[in-house]
């Protein structure tokens, strides 16, 4: 299935059509992993199941994230899935809504550092579509986020909007800017083959804290003080802010449902990517559940206006 004929139906549920799998080590466990992706029911959402652990299953849902600070972990009853946000970020982008995710290691296989092999493994899979009309988390008015000159907000609007605007002090990276209205195409396109990033001087005190055990130059761009250390270079002039979109999306995928709305993230990372969710999630009068033809709908009146 090539990339042009990618087109989930947006008003029905969809899973994967056949399993597909991947192997791979943990980027900060540094441990092997194997990974299987299985069709689901209609309104299962996205649960992995901890094979290695009599298939203990844990729901990807904002009720289980555990850690926030250099990936998103989720746990449940004292069982962890660890670096989430790549692969929740492709399905979420590419419009799967349902599906079981065995694997059989505590974190998620780090692959590229990107989400194209996600993206891959998703076409090569192919989708389904249930009879189960797909619903839509609509966001009705403004909520922020703000900490030490950080910030991350969301504002109406009627499709899944993406602004965001990162800085890193290098001169290969410095400020830069990702805006888009996050679609199978466009996230396929613009965003999957961004991959994680790091720099020279900081990987010993990572490291020291149990941090990028898995990390080689196969599997994340690293930066020294001047250049960029991976034989290929960079895969786009502003990789690092593309990944961050790629990172934004994969925590926002927690809410468990399609997003509309415009999320613009500033200076943000994990921690404060949840707790927008969270501040979302904790309050039912910040958004409403649509189906596809309402929204539909919305948008047709506000365009007739």
């Amino acid at each position: 299935m090539g990339e042009a004929c990618y087109n989930p139906n947006m008003s029905f549920e969809t899973t994967v059509l056949r399993p597909v799998e991947a192997s791979g080590v943990g980027l900060h466990s540094g441990v092997p992993v194997k990974t299987r992706i299985l069709p689901a029911p209609p309104g299962t959402g996205i649960v992995f199941i901890r094979t290695d652990l009599e298939g203990f299953r844990i729901p990807a849902s904002w009720r289980y994230v555990q850690k926030v600070s250099y990936a998103t972990s989720l746990m449940r009853q004292g069982v962890l899935i660890s670096t989430t946000e790549h692969l929740l970020s492709t399905f979420y982008s590419m419009g799967i809504d349902n599906a079981f995710i065995e694997i059989d290691n505590l974190e998620v296989p780090i692959l590229d550092g990107s989400g194209q092999v996600w993206v891959d493994l998703i076409m090569a899979a192919g989708l389904k579509e249930s009879r189960r009309r797909r619903k839509y988390l609509r966001i009705r008015r403004e909520v922020e986020v703000e900490q030490n000159g950080k910030r991350i907000r969301i504002v109406p609007a009627d499709k899944f909007l993406l602004t965001c605007d990162v800085f890193f002090p290098h001169p290969l990276v410095g400020r830069q800017v990702v805006e888009m209205e996050v679609t199978p195409e466009n996230y396929a396109r613009e965003l999957a083959p961004a991959r994680t990033f790091g720099f020279e001087y900081e990987l010993a005190q990572m490291r020291d804290m149990g941090l990028i055990r898995g990390a080689t130059l196969d599997n994340a761009v690293c930066f020294d003080r001047e250049k960029v250390l991976n034989e290929g270079g960079l895969r786009f002039p502003n990789e690092c802010g593309r990944h961050k979109a790629l990172d934004l999306i994969g925590d926002l995928a927690l809410i468990g449902k399609p997003l509309l709305g415009h999320v613009i993230a500033e200076k943000a990372g994990h921690a404060m990517h949840f707790a927008l969710v969270n501040r979302i999630m904790s309050d039912p009068s910040l958004h409403e559940i649509v189906a596809h033809e309402e929204q539909r709908e919305r948008a047709n009146t506000a365009l007739a206006g």
